[in-house]
């Protein structure tokens, strides 16, 4: 017997997960993340016996369900599923899952589209915060053909606005979590921020690295991803995050003047691995440092002093786009990214009935 469940298969930015319906999952969170281990094939390094890509980048899952808020039309909860390990961390958002999780909801039947243009208000459960996504929906439909390409995906679709405010501090607590934008760990300058992604920010050369670097060569070099960690660890308590041992986040982010044009160039590792590209959230956090004072980041970057600014973060497939926006005082006001998103499969995932009995069964 096997234990059929509704879902669908998205390609979010530049990341792959599974979407559900809260109704279609376990409520209870055991037995739910056992539900989406099976699901994924985890533990197992390629997840041969699931969905899962056997990639963090493809081992993600976004589960919806119509929201009760007045400031709100859905609530969108997280899960990052461990490829290797048992684990389901509900620790951080992700910006690239979000950008397909409106669709999803107005394919599901939660919302209506609107002729021309669809606003959809996302409350991201992971932190209390709420976003707002914007499609462009001809005569009240979606449609994702379009001509807009994102580094990472090698096909153009139809954009997806994504717009944020007053997403600071929304893990640890407040924009600069140890209260300074600049500390020492390891003997090591650092800076710590959460600007929707808890970051930690080190300038490559302090780690003997040039900064573009493959991707390849920095997951070969033990003694750097050594250092990254013990730093890591120890950043956690600073950060309000106490022991992060078994946890995804802070993220670490090697980062250097840019190659190719940028605002800056980075090398981000989640946390154990360097990411091909960079994770949304954690690229909007790269940005804010780079206009901010006394940073590791500002030496580094190229910035200008208008209160609107698009900072180009370089990554090792290209680059990823972040409009910030800023009050007089030069504080962060709001941030928003252009995303891309389109359904790959929708129908049932299945998992051995041992695990879990649903009403479909």
């Amino acid at each position: 017997m096997q234990t059929k469940i509704p879902c669908m298969l998205m390609r979010g930015g530049t990341s792959k997960g599974a979407y559900f319906l809260a109704q279609d999952l376990p409520q209870e969170i055991e037995l739910r993340n056992r539900v989406l281990l099976a699901v994924m094939g985890s533990p197992d390094s390629r997840q041969i016996d699931g969905i899962g890509g056997g990639t963090s980048l493809t081992s993600k899952v976004a589960i919806v369900q119509k929201s009760n808020r007045e400031e709100a039309d859905i609530d969108y909860l997280f899960a990052q599923v461990s490829v290797d390990q048992a684990q389901v961390s509900y620790d951080q958002n992700c910006g690239n899952i979000l950008a397909g999780v409106a669709a999803f909801a107005l394919e599901r039947g939660l919302l209506n589209a609107i002729e021309g243009e669809t606003v959809v208000r996302v409350y991201m459960q992971n932190t209390a915060q709420i976003a707002r996504i914007i499609m462009q929906t001809p005569h009240a439909e979606l449609d994702y053909t379009g001509d807009t390409y994102i580094d990472g995906v090698p096909e153009p679709a139809k954009e997806i606005i994504l717009e944020f405010e007053n997403i600071e501090g929304s893990t640890c607590g407040q924009l600069f979590p140890t209260g300074q934008p600049q500390d020492v760990i390891e003997g090591v300058a650092v800076t710590c921020i959460d600007n929707g992604m808890p970051v930690v920010l080190i300038n490559a050369q302090d780690v003997g690295c040039v900064g573009n670097e493959s991707k390849e060569v920095l997951d070969q070099n033990d003694e750097l991803k050594a250092t990254l960690e013990k730093i890591r660890l120890q950043a956690g308590y600073k950060m309000n995050l106490g022991d992060v041992t078994h946890k995804t986040i802070p993220k670490m982010c090697l980062i250097s003047p840019a190659q190719q044009g940028g605002s800056i160039n980075t090398r981000s590792f989640i946390p154990h691995v360097c990411h091909s590209a960079i994770g949304v959230f954690g690229a909007t956090s790269v940005a804010t440092a780079c206009i901010l004072k006394n940073t590791v980041a500002a030496p580094l970057a190229n910035t200008s002093q208008a209160m609107e600014q698009r900072l180009d973060i370089e990554h090792p497939s290209g680059r990823f786009t972040v409009l910030l926006r800023l009050n007089i005082a030069g504080e962060i006001l709001g941030c928003g990214f252009i995303r891309t998103a389109r359904p790959l499969f929708d129908g049932l995932v299945q998992i051995p009935h041992k695990i879990w009995t649903n009403h479909l069964n």
